[in-house]
């Protein structure tokens, strides 16, 4: 019995090692593509000095780079990859997020048609000047992505329900609000506004300054803590609102809260840097592949992952086409798409 006892606490052991192991690797992997994301420009900066820089902004310690080097380092280049890490984190949460309250492998913002809704919304604000400039951008897209999920459990709803009528809803949610969006930006007032919003739609992080930061930071961080606190409430739902219920969960309040945390956490991402497929579909998975079903383990290892996802799309799409930028929704589409496609494989059995 002591051997068996033993043997156990072993494995808990190493179990735990081995987890402490992969999230002290991906902080570094995440810090690394950070730097790398800096150095990585028309300008090529050394990465050790980009974390000159770094420490130059935070502590004044002394660099040999010039001033315009550390603004274009700065004020430029970190709060680009920053804001994508957030956006990363924020996308990846959302989809653990909706694919355990759906108990559906397939969910994810994407998927359900809320980032196209809040992609309308905030093509609204910019175009068409809805909301008198008292909505933001950012604003416009939190109730676009609000009204996306209503009609879409509505639809699911008068289709009889379930995981699966809720994610062919979300196909249907996704060109209706697309078809919407493609509209509003036809009545632009000239071709150039027209093709920015096409390209900012695409998902681009060029325009994104510290106030980006300041507003998708805060988001990003709040989701994950409020995400984290519900962890043995998303446990329990994978054994259906009914044992959660048994479980003392409060499943009206659990589902309202995160589903609402969903839409926010991707408008703001959405109203930042505009509508950015599969992060929350792929990362998701990758991180549950690794280190299992635990919510508890699953949502920080997901928000490490796909910050890291993100910041090295964002590097990618920089640098595949000389001279040009490449808009980040192609590039995580491209590795996004083959990866849907296996886990659509894999769960054909339950859907």
């Amino acid at each position: 019995m002591a051997v068996r006892s033993l043997d156990k606490g072993e494995r808990g052991f190493r179990a735990a090692l081995a987890l402490a192991a992969l999230t002290l690797a991906a902080v570094v992997a995440l810090i690394l593509a950070i730097g790398m994301a800096m150095s990585i420009g028309e300008l090529p900066t050394p990465l050790f000095a980009t974390y000159q820089a770094i420490a130059h902004h935070l502590i004044g310690a002394s660099t040999d780079l010039s001033p315009i080097e550390l603004g274009i380092l700065w004020d430029y280049r970190l709060s680009r990859a920053l804001v994508a890490a957030c956006c990363g984190g924020a996308l990846a949460i959302s989809g653990v997020i909706l694919q355990a309250l759906l108990r559906n492998p397939l969910a994810e913002p994407y998927v359900l048609g809320i980032s196209a809704g809040a992609s309308t919304g905030a093509v609204s604000i910019m175009i068409l000047g809805l909301g008198a400039g008292v909505l933001t951008v950012s604003g416009g897209a939190f109730l676009g992505a609000v009204v996306a999920f209503a009609v879409v459990s509505l639809l699911a709803a008068g289709t009889g329900g379930g995981s699966e009528r809720i994610i062919l809803a979300g196909v249907a949610g996704s060109q209706l609000f697309n078809a919407a969006t493609s509209y509003i930006v036809t009545t632009a007032a000239n071709a150039e506004q027209a093709r920015g919003v096409m390209f900012w739609l695409l998902g681009s992080l060029s325009g994104v300054r510290w106030p980006d930061v300041y507003m998708a930071a805060p988001i990003a961080i709040l989701g994950f803590v409020v995400c984290l606190l519900h962890a043995r409430a998303l446990d329990a739902f994978a054994f259906g609102t009914d044992a959660a219920a048994s479980l003392g969960i409060n499943v009206r309040r659990v589902r309202l809260t995160l589903f609402g945390l969903t839409a926010l956490m991707t408008a703001t991402m959405v109203g930042i840097v505009g509508s950015i497929g599969f992060v929350g579909l792929v990362i998701p998975h990758a991180a549950r592949f690794l280190i299992g079903p635990s919510h508890l383990r699953l949502l920080p290892f997901s928000f490490l992952g796909g910050a890291l996802f993100m910041v090295v799309a964002d590097i990618i799409s920089r640098t595949i086409i000389p001279q040009q930028i490449l808009p980040i929704g192609v590039v995580t589409a491209l590795f996004g798409a083959p990866a849907f496609a296996f886990i659509l494989y894999r769960a054909r059995r339950s859907i």
